[in-house]
């Protein structure tokens, strides 16, 4: 597919690496990622792809002049199962091969087994200096019901080792369980945030096609509060949140000022992101246009097409205009700080208005959904609250 319109290289703004290790020690019944269980990790054979994937796509992405790192995410998957020297190795990689931001942000997510949290430190001096851990809940019968490997009490004790090790914590929660109720939701997330109340992701249990949890909640075997009940969540979570002192900076993340995860940020403001290993996805500026790109799936036919050429990509795309537009929006309007208009006219190629159903807009603003915010750099599209409450239904509807 060839672009439509050129667009310009990316406003300078810090390229995102996301490094994905596909394996866990057992696969959690709500989740659809990209993840994969092995009797034994194949470790010296999938660090060296992840190296020479990084090198490929590095020397692409800097053929026409230097890029800047912004942030590094190890993600997964589990990527506190990678041995630290192959964690190391790729940041030494990536610092090599880019030029990167004197506060490059490096994060790695983390489960609360022991053999897990035991590897902190060494992630500490690998040069990570950010951590995410899935806590998910501080409930053992609830863990048990999610399938984790970990108790209360391990993951207790987890945010108190990371606590000690690390400046930026920060670890997700799963809410709207069943029998779960809103009250008791508001006290285990004010047990969390006492622990640690630097930067949490707090997610909404949904049911994602070809899960485990999908066939039980078919056969009527796991049974989901109603949808009232999740709103009141939803509301109960920003309360709850500001009592600590952390705000809504995406619909599903919280934190303090300044404590906001740049990694993510870059996706959801639609910048420049490189995705390699197993699965990983892309959208990179090149001279040519911007590049959708996606790898194989599969972790041993990544690595192979890895060692046979250098790179597992499997799809490799040109966004058209409207591609780019639609993206922006969905991504964007996730934000509480919204879509500048200029901005997304400079990015997409086309103005905002082209890309949005008039009838919807005038309705959603109507109705409170929607807001046009005027800012010095000119006109801001954002989501109410409410209009975060029913963001997939009004997104659907309005983007065309």
């Amino acid at each position: 597919m060839q672009s439509d319109v050129q667009i310009p290289a990316n406003g300078g703004a810090p390229l995102a690496l996301y490094v994905h290790w596909p394996f866990c020690l057992a696969k959690c019944p709500y989740c659809d990622f990209n993840s994969h269980v092995r009797d034994a990790i194949p470790q010296a054979r999938f660090a060296a792809a992840l190296r020479r994937e990084l090198a490929h796509e590095a020397a692409r992405l800097t053929a026409d002049g230097p890029r800047r790192l912004g942030s590094i995410f190890f993600g997964g998957g589990t990527p506190s199962l990678m041995a630290p020297e192959t964690v190391a190795s790729l940041i030494t990689d990536a610092r090599s091969l880019f030029a990167t931001a004197p506060d490059l942000e490096i994060t790695l997510e983390a489960n609360p087994t022991s053999v897990e949290i035991g590897r902190l430190r060494a992630f500490r001096d690998a040069g990570i200096n950010r951590v995410s851990l899935g806590i998910q809940s501080l409930d053992d019968k609830a863990l048990h019901l999610l399938g984790r490997q970990h108790s209360a009490g391990q993951a207790i004790a987890a945010l108190e080792t990371a606590r000690a090790l690390f400046d930026r914590i920060s670890f997700d929660l799963i809410y709207a369980r069943p029998d779960q109720s809103p009250a008791a939701w508001r006290a285990e997330l004010n047990q969390a945030l006492v622990l640690v109340s630097d930067h949490l992701s707090l997610y909404q249990l949904t049911i994602e096609p070809g899960t485990r949890f999908e066939g039980l909640h078919r056969q009527g075997l796991l049974v989901l509060p109603d949808e009232e009940a999740g709103a009141l969540m939803y509301e109960e979570t920003a309360t709850v949140a500001a009592t600590h002192g952390l705000a809504a900076y995406e619909v599903s993340n919280y934190a303090r000022p300044g404590a906001e995860s740049r990694h993510n940020l870059t996706y959801w403001r639609y910048d420049d992101y490189l995705g390699i290993g197993p699965g990983a996805h892309g959208r990179m500026t090149l001279a040519d246009g911007l590049h959708a790109t996606r790898r194989h799936r599969a972790p041993e036919p990544w690595a192979e097409r890895v060692e046979r050429t250098g790179s597992g990509l499997m799809q490799d795309d040109i966004l058209t205009s409207r591609d780019r537009a639609r993206e922006m929006l969905l991504m964007g309007l996730r934000l509480t700080e919204g879509v500048p208009e200029a901005r997304f006219a400079r990015r997409t190629g086309m103005p905002m208005t082209e890309a949005l159903d008039p009838v919807i807009l005038a309705a959603a603003l109507e109705e409170g959904y929607l807001v046009r915010d005027q800012a010095p750099g000119g006109t801001i599209l954002r989501a109410t609250n409410a209009g975060r409450l029913r963001l997939e239904a009004l997104l659907g509807a309005l983007v065309l």
